[in-house]
Parts: structure tokens; C-alpha cells; sequence
């Protein structure tokens, strides 16, 4: 095996410029309606309330500490920290080691608590150990300061700031007034334990009560175990499979169904470059994917939350379906840049809102129909409400599928006609078909066939390259797009068709990096992005490459490229966008739901080649004993190639 360090090499590159905390330094806790990111040493330094969505009230990861941070750790600055996720849990332990003795801080947001809170339990293991908090809140993305003022008493210290809308509560230690910061020191020993807890409510109302810590955190524990717990996944990738499926959960409002994109905006693709966008919402194409995911590894009930947002969301005129909603989906997120913020790695601009929600991209109704096709085929009960629905965008398909689009990239150049897009909207009237002739639904079958068979004749024409024998990036270039390798996911072709095999041979020529071979997303040279700069591998594209190589036989492949890839997952498991392969930096948001979902399905393709050569090598053993037969997991019914 031979997969990165979890903790990259220091003095590294473009790392080097001052930066306190790499992206893979932090880990997440959260409560399913919003999250923060704690890093090693101890600071939150971003944290969105109420909502993922929200401005935030921490926003240090995209400038420095007088943006908005909250550090909590030993006086002792040459104390040393061990950090892990408490079993399949989002509750969050560090044991710090001192000369003087040990503590450990518990870092958890209480679900189902119905309030934005962020709870910091000191507990002391042995000896004696000054803990030193300092507490800057910023409200507005690191722009408001707000009114602080003391309303506890000495038995019970309260901290109460305001601004606008927001306000948030502070209990524990008293905290002094410090140069627009707060700071307490508090000596634990052995037994002692200290709880802060800071709950963010609106302004106009009165703060909320104080609860007890001992019960949230117990049914906090609870809840993660007994989510994960229901986790169906086995072999030598299910740890990184539950733990991809609880960022998963995470970052799925438990109110609406949404699933966030990542926790974080700005972090960027090009650290230093233009390339920073906002994640905090929800793209049709990635919660379509984690429909199928949470329905095969037992979570019907969330992934039929999911989709009763998807409904609400794209409900109206057909015309109207965006890329991308809200968390509640909401329509305009209309994009901003934030001025007065540094920018991670001074990568600027820093953007809140995201003007990609504007384009159109006609892979996304492939993707929406596909999944709905899914949740029929594991189970979900299609209603006629449902089936109505997607019957008006198969209409507007019919009406619109031959429009060039911007992509799954959500290229800010010229729309072009993207070979991937174009294989979506066959995928949009392949599962038409499907559902008339496998679940008796009504519908224009015979249109839906002829369309879906000239769609196939249209990129087969324009979007084969006979010359280099691959599929193209796009009708008008020569180049490859790692997008290319969903065509055999989504049923167009069988892995190892020989056109999908050129295919995959021109990928790795042209878009392998490094030693281990991840993938670029597209040569950003070819200048077809309408951006500056470069990127780095992109996480899923290789995750797809692993399905593509366990799919077409190449097993060994496919778990060598698998190591390295959940080698790169961070000391709790998260993982990001992208890559540097140089140094095993993180790039990009984080944690990235698709990096997450493309995990879980590579290491299902895995599963199910392993299967299906075992299944191979028995019936070779049994060939001469009588007849049998044998099912492929996984397969796709009924999907022309």
C-alpha cells in the first residue's frame, strides 16, 4: 500500500505563507442544522449559526483570530495533543498532555436540542492543568463586533453579546474583558470538570435557559452510535465507509432534508487564486447521489426525507429548476465577495452565495430522474404526486435537451455541448422508459425510446473522437473530461466496453497526477473554464476511477488507488475537495459530500467485483457438479449499451 501520511509534511509550498492551520488540521462537530471546525490546538475557528448557511460567528479559517475564534487549550505552550471521534460519533475528544498533568476536551454540539449550541467539556485526568480560553465573537462573516456585557453573578458567570439579529449566551468560567477579546484561566485537577457552553439566539428574544450538559452529551453519544450503528458495510473500506456516511449526515439538515454540499465556503481549489466558492447548499446533482448511498446502506428514512425536499425544491414550472437551492430551497443565492476577509492562504476573493445557481447545467435532470429511478428500484414508494412531477421535466427535457449547458463543472465560459451532460439526458429518458416498463407507470414510452436513442446516435457522432479512440470533453474539442468515467455508472455503456476502455486509457494519460495517479477534473489549460490558474486533483474524479477500474476487472488497480485515496482522509476521517499530491494537503471545502459519496460507491464497486470474482471462482469449482446460476450485484436491468 502506498498511501500518503493522514498528516502531511510541514514547510511545504504555498503552505508556508503564514498560515496557522492546514484544512486537514480540523475536525468537525455538529448537530444536522449547522457544524464547526475545530482544529488541533484547540481553536474553533469557523462556526455558522444557526444554520450552515448563516453568517458566521467564528470565521478565523478565512482570515485570522480577529475574525472570530474560540481556543480553548493548556497555558502550557509546548502541551501536545491526541484527538479522535469518540466511536462512530460527531462528539469530538482531545487528550492534552502537559508537564503538570492531563486533561481531556470534549467538543460537541447537543442534536435535537432545537438551539444552536457548541459545548467545550474540560474533564481533568491526572495532575494539575491551567486551561486558558480566549473568545472573540464576530458576528457578519468576521465584521460585527458585538456588544458584550456580563449578566451572570459570581456563583454563576454569564456573558450575553449582541448584534442585529444575533446574539449568543456564554456559560462557565468568568471571562474578562481583554482588547475586544475575552480570556479565562481556570486551574483543573484530577476530576474536575469544566463545561463552557456558548448557544447562539435571536436578538429579540431572551436568552434561552441553561440545560443539562451531562444528559445532552450522553443522548448526543447515543444518537451518533445508533445512527452509525445501522451502517450495512463490510470489508477492508467499512470504517471509511460509516465514516463517510456520518459526514454525510451531518451535513443533511435534520428540518429539511438538505444536503449541504460542504461546511464551508472559500476554501480554495487554487490556494492563493480566484478559485473559492461557497458550498453551504444544496446541488441537485450531489444529493442525488447520496440518495442512492443512504437507501443501500439502510437508511430509507432519511433518504426518503431527502427526497421530499427534492420534490418541494424543483415543484413549479419545469423552466425554473435550478442546479442548486437553499437548505429550505430557497431559489436566489445571489453571490458576493467579502472584502475585509484575508482569504485562506490570501486566496481571495472570499464569496458568500454562489452565481452558479443561475446556470444550466442538463445533466442535472439525468441526475434527478436517475435517483428517483433508484429509490424505486431499492424499495421507495413512488407516489402519483412524484411520478406527476417528473413527467413535467421529462417534458421540458423533450423541449430543451438539444441546448448546449455549462456543465457539471459549472464552466464560467461559453456553454458548449459536454459529452457528460449529454449522456445525462439520455439517462433522463432511459429511466422514462424504465419506469413505464418496469414499474407500469404511465407515460409517452415510445417518444421517450426514440429520444433516448437519438441522444445515443448524437454523441456517438459528436462525441467520439475516433482518432484518439475516446470519448471528448465537449462537441468542440479533443480534450478528455474525468467526467467521462460516470457513463458506465449511469448504464450508457458497460465498463468494459471497448470505447469506454480508450476512454479511461486518455484520462490516464491526460489527466493522472503524480505518482499514485490521481485525476484532474479537466485540463484547466485547455482555458475552456473561464477562470485563472490551476487546480488540483479533484478527490471524486478518482473515487470514479476506482468504480471504473473494479467495474472492467482491473481489481488490484482499483484497491491500490483506493488505499492511497482513504490514506489522504485526515485523523477523523474527513476529507476534502482536492489534493495537493505533493505534500498530502488538503484542498478545497470541507468535508466535501461528493469527495464523501464517491468514497462510499467506489468501495461498493469494490465490493461488488470481489463478489462477483469469488462468485466467478465458484462456479468454476461447481462447473462439473450440475447447473446454477448467478446474479451480478449491482448490475443495472434492462439498460441498453
Amino acid at each position: 500500500m502506498n498511501a500518503p501520511s493522514a498528516q502531511p509534511r510541514p514547510g511545504c509550498g504555498w503552505f508556508d505563507q503564514g498560515m496557522a492551520q492546514r484544512i486537514e488540521d480540523h475536525a468537525l462537530i455538529g448537530d444536522c442544522h449547522t457544524a464547526a471546525l475545530v482544529t488541533r490546538d484547540g481553536d474553533v475557528d469557523w462556526a455558522c449559526l444557526p444554520r450552515f448557511d448563516s453568517a458566521s460567528t467564528f470565521a478565523a479559517l478565512l482570515g485570522d483570530e480577529h475574525d472570530g475564534q474560540w481556543s480553548l487549550r493548556p497555558a502550557d505552550p509546548d502541551a501536545t495533543p491526541v484527538r479522535r471521534h469518540e466511536g462512530d460519533s460527531l462528539v469530538l475528544s482531545t487528550v492534552w498532555t502537559t508537564t503538570t498533568g492531563v486533561v481531556e476536551v470534549t467538543d460537541f454540539m447537543p442534536v435535537d436540542a432545537h438551539r444552536a449550541t457548541i459545548v467545550r467539556r474540560v474533564r481533568g485526568l491526572t495532575g494539575t492543568v491551567d486551561m486558558r480560553q480566549v473568545l472573540r465573537i464576530r458576528f457578519g462573516y468576521g465584521d460585527v463586533l458585538p456588544w458584550i456585557r456580563q449578566v451572570g453573578n459570581d456563583d454563576e458567570p454569564v456573558l450575553v453579546a449582541t448584534a442585529g439579529p444575533d446574539a449568543v449566551v456564554v456559560r462557565g468560567p468568568r471571562f474578562r474583558a481583554d482588547d475586544h477579546r475575552h480570556t479565562a484561566t481556570t486551574t483543573i485537577a484530577d476530576g474536575d470538570v469544566l463545561d463552557t457552553v456558548l448557544t447562539w439566539y435571536p436578538s429579540h428574544r431572551e436568552p434561552p435557559e441553561p440545560f443539562d450538559v451531562d444528559a445532552a452529551l450522553h443522548h448526543t453519544r447515543d444518537w451518533w452510535h445508533d445512527w452509525t450503528s445501522r451502517t450495512r458495510a463490510e470489508g477492508r473500506y467499512a470504517s471509511a465507509v460509516r465514516s463517510s456516511l456520518m459526514y454525510l449526515r451531518a451535513m443533511t439538515h435534520a428540518e429539511t432534508g438538505g444536503v449541504v454540499a460542504a461546511a464551508t465556503t472559500s476554501l480554495p481549489e487554487d490556494p492563493g487564486g480566484e478559485r473559492n466558492w461557497d458550498y453551504r447548499f444544496v446541488w441537485l446533482r450531489d444529493a442525488s447521489m447520496a440518495l442512492a448511498s443512504l437507501i443501500a446502506h439502510g437508511y430509507r428514512d432519511e433518504a426518503s426525507h431527502w427526497r421530499a425536499w427534492l420534490l418541494r425544491a424543483i415543484a413549479g414550472d419545469p423552466d425554473d429548476v435550478q442546479i442548486m437551492y437553499g437548505i429550505a430551497g430557497e431559489r436566489e443565492l445571489p453571490e458576493r465577495t467579502l472584502d475585509h476577509l484575508a482569504g485562506y492562504a490570501d486566496s481571495k476573493p472570499v464569496r458568500v452565495g454562489n452565481g452558479a445557481y443561475t446556470q444550466y447545467q442538463g445533466d442535472v435532470f439525468g441526475e434527478v430522474l436517475a435517483a428517483l429511478h433508484d429509490a424505486r428500484e431499492l424499495g421507495v414508494e413512488e407516489s402519483g404526486a412524484s411520478w406527476s412531477l417528473q413527467r413535467a421535466l421529462l417534458s421540458h427535457v423533450e423541449e430543451h435537451w438539444q441546448e448546449p449547458d455549462n456543465g457539471i463543472w459549472e464552466m464560467r465560459g461559453p456553454r458548449r455541448h459536454f459529452t457528460h451532460s449529454r449522456a445525462m439526458i439520455w439517462a433522463a429518458f432511459d429511466r422514462g422508459v424504465a419506469a413505464c416498463e418496469e414499474f407500469g407507470l404511465e407515460g409517452p414510452v415510445e417518444r421517450w425510446r426514440t429520444l433516448r436513442d437519438q441522444v445515443r446516435a448524437e454523441i456517438e457522432e459528436h462525441g467520439w473522437n475516433a482518432e484518439r479512440g475516446a470519448y471528448r470533453q465537449h462537441y468542440d474539442t479533443d480534450e478528455v473530461d474525468a467526467s467521462l468515467l460516470v457513463l458506465p455508472q449511469i448504464g450508457y455503456c458497460k465498463p468494459d466496453d471497448p470505447r469506454m476502455l480508450g476512454t479511461v486509457a486518455a484520462i490516464e494519460q491526460d489527466l493522472r497526477v503524480g505518482d499514485d495517479g490521481l485525476l484532474l477534473r479537466y485540463r484547466t489549460s485547455s482555458g475552456f473554464d473561464g477562470l485563472s490558474g490551476a487546480e488540483h486533483p479533484f478527490l471524486a474524479c478518482s473515487f470514479w476511477l476506482v468504480e471504473q477500474y473494479a467495474g472492467s476487472g482491473r481489481i488490484a488497480d482499483a484497491e491500490r488507488l483506493m488505499d492511497v485515496l482513504v490514506g489522504f482522509a485526515n485523523d477523523v476521517g474527513m476529507l476534502s475537495e482536492e489534493i495537493d499530491v505533493a505534500t498530502g494537503h488538503h484542498i478545497g471545502n470541507t468535508p466535501q459530500a461528493l469527495s464523501h459519496l464517491t468514497l462510499v460507491t467506489a468501495a461498493d464497486a469494490i465490493a461488488r467485483a470481489r463478489g462477483a470474482a469469488a462468485g466467478h471462482r465458484t462456479r468454476s469449482a461447481q462447473r462439473d457438479g450440475g447447473t446454477w446460476s448467478v446474479t451480478g450485484a449491482g448490475e443495472r436491468a434492462g439498460r441498453p449499451a
